[in-house]
């Protein structure tokens, strides 16, 4: 299982790379539209392939194939995917002030993770 999911992220990669320098070189880098338009496109296979290939799914597929599809392939092409799906099945679950929860933690928390690296980094250099 955990070479299909190795194999997934790895094609999901590459295929975000490739993605990621085609919109660059086409919209250039002053906004990052090229993340914006991946993580909206790696959103939007992932609804797709849990819909499809769930359980009540119109091609119910096996746990293993739905682990590379899903957690492989769309985990590495943006983890924003499973952010974007968990998040869409709480506020389907009704579970409304959760959805929120999870929107505001991720995107502050990450937000100040990524912060917090950068002076990390800025203080590991430093001699």
């Amino acid at each position: 299982m955990y070479v299909w999911v190795a194999v997934g992220g790895a094609l999901g990669s590459v295929a975000r790379y490739w993605i990621g320098v085609r919109i660059t070189i086409l919209a250039g880098l002053t906004f990052p539209w090229a993340t914006i338009l991946i993580n909206i496109l790696g959103s939007l296979v992932i609804g797709f392939l849990a819909r499809l290939t769930g359980p009540e799914g119109r091609l119910s597929a096996p746990f293993d194939v739905r682990a590379f599809l899903i957690v492989g392939l769309c985990g590495g092409f943006t983890t924003f995917s499973a952010f974007s799906l968990q998040t869409f099945e709480l506020a389907r679950d009704g579970r409304m002030i959760a959805a929120g929860a999870n929107i505001l933690a991720s995107v502050v928390l990450c937000l100040a993770a990524v912060v917090l690296g950068h002076w990390l980094a800025t203080l590991f250099g430093r001699t």
